[in-house]
């Protein structure tokens, strides 16, 4: 018996939250006192290998197939479901990702189990004998549920951003599976891809600085964009700035755009609908700037400027300059 996490990966290249998920995997291995396993997909992450035990896990499943080249959710979850079937874990947990939601979900519709996904926190009370009491994040965030999951394996997925990875290195033993993959499962794979330019991302930025409807037009976003160079970060925006067609999807944060957990957001000009913050809410630090105090990111904020961003945004570009002596 073990507690069990699928590491997500794309190509060889793991996902920031399965660092998440591998830590909240230990955890709760540590509570009922039996070992963190982890499952990789695809022998172009075998050399996971040793990341993965800096994070506790004690052996590392590599479900292989010639098929698992790229991602694929019907292949993968079929591997995972394997791989469960062989090793009986009391506990998955997957990512709480819009792959690791649909990997998990394929899983227990293939063990005909029930799944409980984008939990925040486990009862601290678990010994592993009985149902698992959960909170999630439901609705985008906007509402936190008491749940718990009754099964002879329980399937979870551990929300982004809810558990700060810890090392603790371990030393882990290696054991390849080889699946069993029928043309049921081959129907979608990931075969080509638009690779963005290098560098930090929306996702991965220490430093986002954000636009909303206040910015008022596409080329008045070149302030923020200056800011954010300053800092080193990246500019996002409000889904109003995506649907007056100011900034490419991409660059949204919310709930139907990126969640970010950035040292500090700067929003500028966004009035914080639950929509936006559901997106934001992670972040270490937030910043807003908004002619509106009663604005609900100024609520929510740890420091607010009051006042026109087309003034403030500027001056903060000039005094970081000034003390730079640029």
């Amino acid at each position: 018996m073990s507690v069990l996490v699928v590491v997500e990966h794309d190509r060889g290249t793991m996902t920031p939250a399965s660092l998440g998920a591998l830590t909240a995997g230990h955890n709760l291995a540590k509570q009922i006192n039996t070992t963190m396993e982890a499952v990789t997909v695809g022998a172009n992450a075998d050399a996971l290998s040793n990341s993965i035990a800096v994070f506790g896990a004690t052996t590392i499943h590599q479900a292989h197939h010639a098929a698992l080249i790229d991602f694929g959710p019907e292949a993968w979850g079929e591997s995972v479901a394997q791989v469960v079937r062989k090793t009986s874990p009391q506990v998955v947990i997957g990512c709480g990702t819009e792959r690791g939601h649909e990997v998990i979900a394929q899983v227990a519709a293939r063990l005909d189990l029930p799944a409980s996904m984008n939990c925040i926190e486990f009862d601290a009370a678990f010994d592993g004998t009985q149902p698992l009491r959960m909170t999630r994040a439901r609705w985008g965030g906007s509402l936190l549920e008491n749940a718990q999951l009754d099964a002879s394996i329980k399937l979870v997925t551990l929300a982004n951003h809810t558990v700060e990875p810890v090392e603790v290195p371990t030393t882990a033993k290696v054991a390849v599976i080889d699946v069993e993959l029928d043309a049921s499962v081959m129907h979608s794979f990931v075969r080509d891809r638009v690779e963005r330019v290098a560098g930090v991302t929306l996702a991965t930025a220490p430093v986002v600085v954000s636009g909303g409807r206040g910015v008022g037009s596409a080329e008045a976003f070149g302030p923020l964009e200056e800011l954010a160079g300053l800092l080193g970060g990246i500019v996002g925006c409000s889904r109003a700035v995506t649907n007056n067609g100011w900034r490419n999807h991409t660059d949204q944060v919310g709930q139907t755009g990126t969640r970010i957990a950035p040292d500090i957001y700067i929003a500028c000009g966004i009035s914080g609908a639950i929509q936006h913050w559901v997106g934001a809410m992670a972040s270490k630090n937030i910043l807003a700037i908004n002619t509106d105090r009663e604005a609900n990111i100024v609520t929510k904020a740890g420091y607010a400027v009051i006042g026109d961003l087309h003034k403030v945004v500027p001056a903060i570009s000039a005094e970081i300059r000034r003390r730079r002596g640029q």
